[in-house]
């Protein structure tokens, strides 16, 4: 019996702990390794020169140990070499176009400034990687060749008979090897196919000082690169960290219970209502254009069954008598609750009325005074 109760604890042990591992939240943060780098391309070559672009494309190689010091800035040393190629071209008095052109070899050692644009975008690793370089270093042409020799003893020949007729290019300079400065910039895309080997495509252009060509032109000479080749990293690129989501903070609340009175919303406060019916100089008659108030007043009268309307009638003092005025100021009155009654249906119960006369004047203005003044109100 024990044995079973150990071999389930030992069950339920491995459960809770496959669970745990399953329910287990965070993040994975990607961190750079600096490492060393192999690269080996070959490609194509085109020299800047006076002959048809296809008659100055040679072959080239480049190799180059490297070193990434953080995930976008890095520096090689690298060593392009092989061919490059020259032309010459010049019409002779007969008619004859002279199309020469020659080849010889250089070898070109560098020191590169990279950029990775990729990581520096990216900020995690991905299977393309692209970016730029720039980089300074020094050409070292060969001496002329049999190929350059022929041209120059071409050139000579067509010199030497026909002297000043002939209108060549530019000079050539036949000196032997020659050294020069060289700067160069480029640009390159890599595609990963392991963390370690990768294939990519790279593209520089070279400036040199003049005569590379065996020319002497008065300007820098230059020649572009376009190369393939793979490259490979000695250790990994990147290494990761598993970061654990913190765990949630258990907070223990009191349970508190409350008794929930409820409280009666509050009556909402009606507004009194306050209309001036306006009448012309010795006229008790509501005119079209004053309906309205009267008609504003029964519809406030309607929606608040309990209000209830007082209707004084008023006479301006400046025109008339006592008699005259206290007569149209009750039948100004009069003609307000008529209308209240008859049109809206508004009960008498619910209308009272007063005539002030003259004698009572709510108006600075003495025209305004011939008025009717309706307050309708709810009794709170």
């Amino acid at each position: 019996m024990n044995m079973k109760k150990a071999i389930l604890s030992c069950l339920m042990l491995v459960a809770g702990l496959s669970v745990s591992a399953q329910e287990q939240k965070g993040t994975t943060e990607y961190i750079f390794e600096p490492h060393w780098y192999f690269q080996i391309q070959g490609g194509a070559q085109y020299t800047t020169g006076e002959a048809d672009f296809s008659d100055l494309i040679s072959p080239t190689i480049q190799g180059a140990v490297g070193y990434n010091f953080t995930k976008a800035i890095g520096a090689r040393l690298g060593i392009n070499a092989w061919q490059s190629k020259g032309g010459y071209q010049y019409t002779l008095p007969n008619g004859t176009e002279r199309n020469l052109d020659y080849k010889y070899t250089y070898f070109a050692p560098a020191l590169d400034l990279t950029l990775n644009l990729a990581n520096l975008i990216n900020g995690i690793p991905t299977k393309w990687e692209y970016g730029a370089f720039i980089g300074v270093g020094a050409n070292f042409r060969s001496s002329a060749g049999d190929e350059v020799k022929d041209v120059r003893n071409i050139v000579q020949s067509d010199l030497a008979q026909y002297s000043s007729q002939i209108e060549a290019q530019m000079p050539l300079d036949w000196q032997d090897a020659k050294t020069s400065i060289v700067g160069r910039a480029g640009i390159f895309a890599n595609y990963k196919i392991t963390d370690q080997f990768s294939i990519g495509l790279e593209v520089n252009g070279n400036l040199l000082s003049d005569k590379y060509n065996f020319k002497d032109a008065g300007n820098p000479d230059s020649y572009l690169n376009a190369l393939i080749g793979i490259k490979y990293a000695f250790g990994p690129t990147y290494s990761t960290k598993f970061i654990p989501a913190p765990e949630p903070e258990i907070k223990y609340v009191d349970k508190i219970v409350e008794k929930i009175v409820e409280v009666p919303a509050p009556t909402p406060v009606i507004e009194p209502l306050r209309r001036d019916i306006f009448f012309l100089i010795n006229k008790t008659n509501i005119r079209e254009s004053e309906q309205q108030k009267v008609q504003d007043v029964a519809e406030y009268m309607r929606a608040n069954q309990t209000a209830k309307v007082v209707v004084t009638g008023y006479a301006d003092a400046g025109t008339g008598n006592d008699k005259i005025n206290d007569r149209l100021a009750a039948q100004r009155a009069e003609a307000v609750v008529k209308m209240l009654k008859e049109t809206y249906g508004i009960p008498a119960d619910r209308i009272s009325y007063d005539s002030k006369g003259a004698r009572v004047q709510p108006f600075q203005d003495n025209d305004s005074n011939r008025v009717t003044i309706c307050i309708a109100e709810v009794a709170q």
